[in-house]
């Protein structure tokens, strides 16, 4: 019931950088894990990265291995604002990007944040070569 609403998409070229903020539509982010999503056409839901928020092991980060090295997520407690930190674009990484409250749950390779609702409103990343 909670919306979050992705912004800071954009077009750049190859290499480039963007950052993307994820932030609730006025209630707390009250679920375990924050997870930024994509989906590009004709591909799947991609989940590309996620933040654990619960009380303990907060701060712990999971991400697509496709992404793993130049996007960071973060959270600001604060303002209540995901972040996602994207470097060294390439033209694979366009989608439409969305935040969604999810469920940690374990995988083979560590762990992934699972959506647990609706997405909220998606931003447009745009990369070109």
């Amino acid at each position: 019931q909670v919306q979050l609403v992705a912004a800071g998409g954009g077009s750049v070229q190859a290499g480039g950088s963007l950052t993307l903020t994820c932030t609730s539509s006025g209630y707390t982010f009250d679920s375990r894990c924050i997870g930024w999503l994509r989906q590009a056409p004709g591909k799947e839901r991609e989940k590309v990265a996620g933040i654990y928020t619960g009380v303990t092991s907060g701060g712990s980060t999971t991400y697509h291995d496709s992404v793993k090295g130049r996007f960071t997520i973060s959270l600001d407690n604060n303002s209540k604002t995901v972040y996602l930190q994207m470097n060294d674009l390439k033209p694979e990484d366009t989608a439409m990007y969305y935040c969604a409250a999810g469920v940690p749950r374990v995988t083979s390779s560590g762990w992934s944040c699972a959506p647990s609702g609706d997405w909220g409103p998606g931003t447009q990343v745009t990369v070109s070569s």
